[in-house]
């Protein structure tokens, strides 16, 4: 009974992969005839995932402002003090603070 339970599960899976891959096609079509074009103005499902999102941008401020704060005298002794700011400190701030909403 087990050995057919897992034959089942691997032909399930196999079934599950084979059907979202031929999606992938139509998704390229669609997207190279302008059916699914950027719009200029974020969509309201767009802010509300900005409400979602922007803590967990938060949390990685922190994270690489620390990382910065940690390895800023290695990033001297390098002479790449300025860029390693701009990359984890300037930037992730940039992103999570001064960026519009919906706008991803």
């Amino acid at each position: 009974m087990r050995i057919i339970s897992k034959k089942l599960a691997s032909y399930l899976v196999a079934v599950m992969l084979t059907m979202s891959s031929l999606g992938l096609p139509m998704a390229a079509n669609a997207a190279s005839y302008g059916y699914m074009a950027e719009s200029t103005e974020p969509t309201g499902g767009e802010m509300m995932a900005e409400i979602l999102m922007r803590p967990f941008m938060l949390v990685g401020t922190v994270l690489t402002t620390a990382t910065f704060i940690i390895m800023s005298p290695f990033s001297a002794l390098g002479g790449n003090f300025g860029e390693s700011f701009d990359k984890l400190v300037k930037e992730p701030a940039a992103y999570t603070f001064t960026r519009p909403l919906g706008e991803l």
